[in-house]
Formats: C-alpha cells, sequence, structure tokens
C-alpha cells in the first residue's frame, strides 16, 4: 500500500492484487492489536542481512519522521512505550487500535486513485514487453499488464494468515537467488533435559540479558510450556541458527552479584542461605528451581563463583524453534545483490521491483520491520 500510494500520487494507474478477502491483515494483529507502527530508534544496524548495507538507502530517505508526518495529517494519536522501565524509549503504538494505521494507508491510496482488489489470487506472471498477470477474482479469470510489478508477498510466517512462497517463486522465475530463509523473532523450543528443568516455570517473566550470533539483548523473557519466548528471545531468535549449532547464552540476573551475602562471611553458607538470596534478584519460582538445579557440592568461595557465574552465563543449545506458525517475521529471502539499494528494482528485470519481507531484511522487534515495509515501498513507488 505504501508503494501504491507513491505511485499513484505520481500520476500512475496502480493495482493493488491482495489474495485476502482484506487489507492489511498483519497490521490489524501487530502489536497486540495496537500496531508498534515505527521505531524513533530505527537504524541500519536494526537490522539483519546477507548485506547488512543494502538497508541504508531506504531507510535514510524515508526515515520515522516521514510516516509520522502521515499520522499527524490523518490526527491519529499515539504514545511511546518502554519495554521495562529503564529501556531506551522508541517504540510507538496507536492509543486506540491497530485499524487507525491501516484506514490511512486505504485512505491515501483512495486519493491517490490506486485501485485494491482483494481476493485476487495471482496464478502466473508472464513477461513480454509488459507484465501480465493472470489472475482468478472471484470465480473470474483476468490478466492484469503494466510496464512494473512490485512484489510485496511477504515470507513465510504465519502461514494461517495466508502465507506462502510465492514471491520467491516470481524472483527465481526471472532468474533471482534466494536467501536461505527461516523463521525470525519466534519462540525457542527446549532440548529434552532443559525442558525437563524449567518448562514446569511456563508462564513466568523475568528480566534477562540474552546473548547469540554477535548481538545481545536486555529485555523480558518468558518461560512457556515448550521452551521460552518473550522479546529477549524473540530477539535473539532471529540471529540463532540451528544448523550451526549455535548456543544462547543467558543472564538471568543482569547486573546483579546474589552471592555476595553468602561470600562476605556475614551469614551462614548453605542451601537455605542460597535461595534466599537468590530470591531477591529472581522471582522466587526460578529461584527455587534453579537452586535444586545447580545445588554445589561444598560452599567454598569457588563453588559460590561458579554459582554466581551460572546464573550470568546460563548456555542452552535449543531443540529448535516453534517455526512458521509462530514467528513474527522471516528470515532471509530475495538477495539483494540483485536489487538496487535505492529503488528495490531487480538488477536483472528492469520494471520488476522486490519489497519489505519478501526481500532479505529482517528487522528486530519493535516496529523496525515496518519501518522497513513504509521505507522500501516508498522507495520502489517513487522510482516506478
Amino acid at each position: 500500500m505504501m508503494c501504491a500510494l507513491e505511485a499513484g500520487r505520481r500520476g500512475l494507474r496502480v493495482a493493488v492484487l491482495e489474495r485476502a478477502e482484506k487489507a492489511g491483515k498483519k497490521i490489524l494483529i501487530s502489536g497486540g492489536g495496537r500496531c508498534n507502527f515505527t521505531n524513533l530508534r530505527c537504524q541500519p544496524e536494526n537490522f539483519l542481512s546477507e548485506n547488512p548495507d543494502f538497508c541504508r538507502s531506504a531507510l535514510s530517505r524515508y526515515t520515522p519522521a516521514d510516516f509520522l508526518a502521515l499520522v499527524a495529517k490523518h490526527n491519529i494519536p499515539y504514545h511511546e512505550k518502554r519495554p521495562y522501565p529503564e529501556a531506551a524509549g522508541g517504540q510507538l503504538f496507536c492509543d486506540r487500535s491497530a485499524t487507525d494505521i491501516l484506514g490511512m494507508l486505504l485512505d491515501e491510496c483512495a486519493m491517490a486513485g490506486v485501485r485494491i482488489l482483494l481476493n485476487t489470487r495471482v496464478r502466473e506472471i508472464e513477461h513480454d514487453r509488459t507484465f501480465k498477470a493472470r489472475v482468478t477474482q472471484d470465480g473470474d479469470e483476468l490478466v492484469f499488464a503494466g510496464g512494473a510489478l512490485v512484489v510485496a508477498t511477504g515470507g513465510l510466517s504465519i502461514p494461517k494468515m495466508g502465507a506462502t512462497p510465492f514471491g520467491y517463486e516470481i524472483a527465481q522465475q526471472f532468474g533471482h537467488s534466494i536467501v536461505p530463509c527461516r523463521p525470525g523473532l519466534v519462540p525457542i523450543v527446549f532440548a529434552r533435559a532443559d525442558a525437563r528443568g524449567y518448562c514446569e516455570l511456563a508462564g513466568l517473566s523475568t528480566l534477562v540479558t540474552v546473548s547469540c550470533g554477535g548481538a545481545s539483548f536486555r529485555e523480558k523473557m518468558l518461560f512457556t510450556h515448550r521452551g521460552i519466548s518473550g522479546p529477549a528471545i524473540l530477539q535473539a531468535s532471529s540471529y540463532w541458527n540451528w544448523n550451526d549449532g549455535a548456543e544462547l547464552t543467558l543472564d538471568l540476573a543482569p547486573g546483579k552479584d546474589w552471592t555476595a551475602p553468602l561470600r562476605s562471611g556475614a551469614g551462614r553458607r548453605d542451601q537455605s542461605s542460597a535461595r534466599t538470596a537468590l530470591r531477591k534478584v529472581l522471582p522466587q519460582r526460578l529461584a527455587d528451581r534453579w537452586i535444586d538445579q545447580h545445588l554445589p557440592e561444598d560452599w567454598t568461595n569457588r563453588s559460590l563463583e561458579l554459582l554466581e557465574l551460572g546464573i550470568h552465563r546460563w548456555q542452552i543449545r535449543p531443540a529448535g524453534t516453534e517455526g512458521y506458525e509462530k514467528a513474527e517475521v522471516t528470515a532471509g529471502g530475495v538477495n539483494t545483490a540483485e536489487l538496487s539499494s535505492k529503488t528495490m528494482e531487480s538488477k536483472k528485470m528492469r520494471g520488476l521491483f522486490f519489497i519489505g519481507e519478501v526481500v532479505d531484511v529482517t528487522g528486530w522487534l519493535g516496529g523496525f520491520n515496518f519501518q522497513w515495509a513504509w521505507a522500501s515501498g516508498a522507495a520502489a513507488g517513487r522510482a516506478i
């Protein structure tokens, strides 16, 4: 829609071929229904790609401030949210609901003369001087022709909402390569031993620092019936690669020295004292389970040092993830080496553009993927 309204404003005839019965379904479910529509702290460093510099051009030419100007034009109230009190801000949400953002985009498309056709399934793409899309709409077979084709099909995440690999198939049809896809921003599944020890804590949340693949995030973590989730784990999951046998390293008590009272000699050194000390920095159920799982053989200074270290360097080798069904995004996608970073146009086929999640650019949790959608869409819409 962002691409379409930008192109429509330039006087071009634009049709959006929407497979679903309603436009913007992912917008409506985002941010708990309030749509985390951008992040004021958006930088290229907040994105993953085989080419980390690819996103710079589009992001610099369509910024959060540009989108906020559109939000202000439509008098949409919003607020800034912090994931925990001392965290950096930047995440922007609608005060009312995500329907405000969707309505804004639909209104802008209408004002730009854009046609949005729902329940329109593209069956085949051809190219002979112009692009031709053979579609089925409400049982009728139609052909749309145009000098430019923009692929904005998203990734593989949340298949129940209609996600398909069609965008990647179009890319391959025209000679593009695909960076292998994997679920991103997705809950992690414990291996059997960790599941036995910690899945009974399902529903418990705590602030942690998680590190994986050279990235670290300080956010909330949530224990689930299958493993761990919450913002910290979703962030780290995009950097985790099962094929590499990578580990997650968790600091369960960032910035805390919980064994200091035991090491000082001021009190007893025993299981009860350790449990009391750890309850001061962790939720009680987690503290009790940790002590039960990591009880030292003795209470020497060295044992206490190892007990302290264990809390700050809990290493987990996951069994996997919850997959595309629970993933918020798809990491990987159309190879950016084969696209113009300024316009999103294919270097292999003039007039063919790829934008948004179908491209190998994946943002962090917190509004970054929406900003990439707006920025890449605007780049293509202004270049067609």
